[in-house]
């Protein structure tokens, strides 16, 4: 299997932007639409949680539904509030020895339902680069002008509730957040939908795991690894089908090995059981956050696609997976 991916610079959602979203629109349609989703809450109802929640947002929410016109079913999609049930490995790290301070991750999903773009944008003149995720808005990891990185992974529980997808949440707070202090007390208040846990780390070396659920009240872990389960006994009934726990145990012993290296770590991240290969969930790809570089690299099995805050490169790049496995 080959997948493409595309870096691009695009400062606010314009034309562009809406060519992509009418291009998606039909898989965006079956997800939204599909098994899990309770009764969808109506556009207007979707606008005041946002205008409640992540105000901020809201004048950029309104630009992109002036965009798609009269589509309430876009416009619900657009919020990411109540969105359906959506189940996703990875395994992340953070890094404090020799040119640190580092975010290791991957992100482990099926290849062909993951956006391909790569985006560096700029909605309040704060650059943002990040592994965009549709429909509008949404994001896998992050890292914004001022240092601070966000990545998200799974939570492990299946519950559901009233609240936002994580993809929004960590576009939120790319956007008004400058440290993981901030990060950490921005993403305790907002309602989340979904399991999910978010790491951050900011260039002073400090850093946080927020355990969000809509089953549980927020919590913050300092552990430096995080893969697919939190500290409750619910989190952990998909542990053996996602060797979460083996993840976790693997990246926490390289962390503690005094050879160890950034570029041994990101080597390490690129092969089992950290690297997967089930087709559900199979690494898409790996990154490396350098926040006090104002760098990202993106990493595949014999490719680095380095990208930088303030000199981002617009281009693509291929990765053939080789043949997927049989489930």
């Amino acid at each position: 299997m080959k997948k493409q991916f595309v870096a691009y610079r695009e400062d606010r959602p314009g034309a562009a932007w809406l060519a992509r979203f009418i291009a998606g629109r039909n898989e965006t349609e079956r997800w939204y639409c599909g098994e899990g989703l309770a009764t969808p809450s109506t556009s207007i109802e979707c606008r005041a949680a946002l205008q409640r929640h992540m105000p901020e947002l809201l004048g950029e929410y309104d630009r992109v539904c002036a965009l798609v016109g009269d589509d309430d079913f876009a416009r619900r999609v657009l919020s990411h509030y109540r969105p359906p049930p959506l189940v996703f490995g990875c395994s992340q790290a953070v890094w404090l020895g020799k040119e640190g301070p580092a975010l290791v991750r991957n992100y482990d999903f099926a290849p062909d339902i993951v956006s391909s773009g790569f985006e560096s944008s700029s909605w309040f003149g704060r650059e943002v680069i990040s592994k965009a995720q549709r429909p509008w808005g949404g994001c896998l990891d992050g890292m914004n002008d001022r240092g601070l990185v966000a990545s998200a992974t799974f939570g492990g529980s299946h519950a559901k509730g009233l609240g936002f997808s994580v993809l929004l949440m960590l576009r939120y707070v790319l956007e008004i957040c400058d440290s993981v202090e901030a990060g950490v007390e921005t993403l305790r208040r907002i309602p989340i939908a979904l399991s999910q846990n978010v790491t951050l780390l900011d260039a002073t070396g400090a850093y946080a795991t927020v355990y969000l659920g809509p089953d549980r009240d927020p919590c913050v872990s300092r552990i430096p690894v995080c893969t697919n389960h939190q500290d409750t006994v619910a989190s952990l009934v998909s542990a053996s089908s996602s060797e979460t726990v083996e993840r976790q145990k693997a990246a926490l012993t390289a962390l503690f090995d005094e050879e160890m290296t950034l570029a041994s770590l990101g080597d390490m991240f690129l092969r089992p059981p950290l690297y997967r290969h089930a087709p559900a969930s199979r690494t898409v790809y790996s990154a490396i956050y350098r926040p006090s570089e104002l760098r990202v690299d993106y990493i595949w099995p014999g490719k680095c696609w380095t990208q930088r805050i303030g000199n981002f490169q617009p281009g693509e790049y291929t990765h053939c997976y080789g043949d997927m496995p049989a489930t």
